[in-house]
């Protein structure tokens, strides 16, 4: 699903506790049991809107609640031991949503690869799951402009007995190669020379040390951040030095940001003033930070970069 970033500065708080079994389907399934109960009590914004760049947010300042989609992944979004939503982005949702008029936000569930279709189709207001902004997704939804920034790092055995430390070096190594589901390091794999048939797809992170550790795979890809917290308790795996990947032959730094449809560009507009104002303050790397997120991904990338515009 998601991927990146690189070696932080700082060590970074560890993640908070999620329910236990925290891979990405039993966290999925948790959050599908608060979304039910959120739906029932809150009934659906009106759709439809002539005003030039969409009337959302009035809607959502009626209705006094936003709609998030998300899809249950450790840090980006997830429900903890409590049963609370929280994760990195329903909680900076929460604090700019207030600012903007809209005091409650509400989870809906779903499936990474459903997102853009249920933003689309009206099933919630908002993408809020960490979303990579890249020139394919942006050809169907707005994004904000990133509110974090991500290198990719591998998992290894302990002493990267092979020595892998990017793309090339499981191309050139022939090393057995996993990655997540949806996880954009498929992509960035296949272009350094992988054959995507031969790439082990696993759930998550989780799962993907499970098959280091077990000697199935001799390497996971993920976004550094997950990476790093993932094998800290691990005593046979270790994270390699996070990289930046080659897209189109050249090094990528990939963003993180909320995706909204592309009529709702008022209510896009109004969270990045909001968004530029909690980065100037350094309150958003405040909200991050309890979430395994240093320093380094804080970021200045704008969506238009990542859109290739």
């Amino acid at each position: 699903m998601a991927p990146p970033r690189r070696s932080p500065s700082r060590k970074p708080e560890p993640l908070p506790q999620a329910i236990s079994g925290p891979t990405r389907r039993s966290l999925l399934a948790g959050v599908a049991a608060l979304g039910a109960v959120g739906a029932a009590g809150c009934s659906r914004v009106a759709t439809a809107s002539d005003v030039k760049g969409g009337d959302l947010l009035d809607r959502l300042r009626a209705a006094g609640v936003v709609r998030l989609g998300i899809a249950g992944e450790i840090p980006f979004g997830f429900i903890d031991k409590n049963g609370e939503l929280t994760g990195e982005a329903p909680e900076l949702a929460k604090v700019i949503f207030k600012r903007l008029g809209v005091d409650r936000v509400q989870p809906v569930p779903t499936e990474f690869g459903s997102l853009i279709p249920g933003l689309n189709s009206q099933q919630f207001d908002v993408v809020a799951a960490g979303m990579y902004v890249n020139p394919e997704r942006c050809e169907q939804v707005i994004f904000s402009d990133p509110d974090y920034q991500m290198l990719d790092s591998f998992i290894v055995r302990k002493g990267n007995p092979k020595g892998l430390r990017d793309y090339r070096d499981v191309v050139e190594k022939k090393a057995k190669f996993a990655t997540g589901t949806g996880y954009a390091e498929i992509q960035y794999a296949v272009e350094a020379g992988y054959k995507e048939s031969d790439i082990l797809i696993v759930p998550d992170q989780v799962a993907g040390l499970n098959a280091v550790e077990a000697g199935r795979v001799d390497v996971f890809a993920g976004t550094a951040l997950t990476v790093r917290e993932v094998v800290k308790k691990s005593a046979q795996a270790e994270a390699t030095e996070p990289f930046k990947p080659l897209v189109d032959g050249k090094p990528h730094v990939d963003g993180g940001a909320f995706a909204f449809r592309p009529t709702e560009t008022n209510l896009r507009d109004a969270f990045n003033v909001e968004l530029r104002g909690l980065k100037k303050s350094g309150e958003l790397f405040r909200i991050l930070k309890p979430f395994g997120f240093t320093e380094a991904e804080m970021t200045d990338l704008t969506a238009k970069e990542l859109c290739g515009g």
